[in-house]
């Protein structure tokens, strides 16, 4: 089985966009995925004057990659209301998610969904709990999974930090392959939007 690096961030909208790409690349029996979460975003407001900036690079990322953004999600940041995004807490949940048994693709795409569909306040750690519920998890192990789970959420995105160094990774989404000793970076973006082709890419590398 070769091994594949996944440098993501789940409040990262091109990361959003190669979430079909993922999907693919986690269903190929001869890979296994290893997730590199980023920590893109400290918890914070984002201003009105970065929030047309957003609105445009993700008209851009829907045009190249055919990934929709849910009109809730459009309205939020384009309302003058506070628009908060924290890629701490939502990583937080991801790996929560995956300690207790959900498959890492699956935790990262409801992350994903809820924030760049329905608009979910995913800086609420309750928001995270019934995203969390919806996906037959145990709200009472949730909580107490949650609680003692933010050194660990700190510890992954140190840990990614160093290995990105280490690999000169300056971005996100970064897919770097592991095989035969050697490491090669995926081409992914010059397959965004065309799955048939990505997956004939992938086999070629096997």
């Amino acid at each position: 089985m070769l091994k594949v690096h996944y440098f993501f961030d789940p409040m990262c909208g091109w990361c959003y966009g190669a979430t079909s790409l993922i999907e693919i690349l986690s269903e190929t029996s001869e890979f296994e995925i290893d997730y590199h979460p980023g920590g893109m975003i400290p918890k914070r407001a984002i201003e009105p004057s970065f929030r047309q900036h957003i609105l445009q690079a993700d008209a851009q990322i829907a045009a190249m990659t055919k990934v929709h953004f849910g009109e809730a999600y459009k309205a939020k940041v384009a309302s003058p209301d506070e628009f908060i995004i924290d890629s701490y807490l939502p990583t937080q949940a991801f790996l929560v998610g995956i300690e207790m048994g959900i498959e890492p693709y699956v935790m990262l795409k409801a992350i994903q969904s809820a924030h760049y569909q329905e608009a979910k306040a995913l800086e609420k750690p309750e928001v995270l709990q019934e995203l969390a519920v919806s996906l037959g998890l145990d709200e009472a192990t949730w909580k107490e999974k949650m609680s003692d789970a933010e050194p660990v959420m700190i510890q992954a995105i140190q840990e990614s930090h160093t290995l990105m160094n280490q690999l000169q990774v300056s971005g996100y989404p970064t897919l770097i392959l592991e095989k035969d000793g050697e490491l090669f970076r995926l081409s992914h973006g010059s397959y965004y939007g065309k799955p048939r082709e990505w997956k004939d890419y992938l086999n070629s590398l096997v």
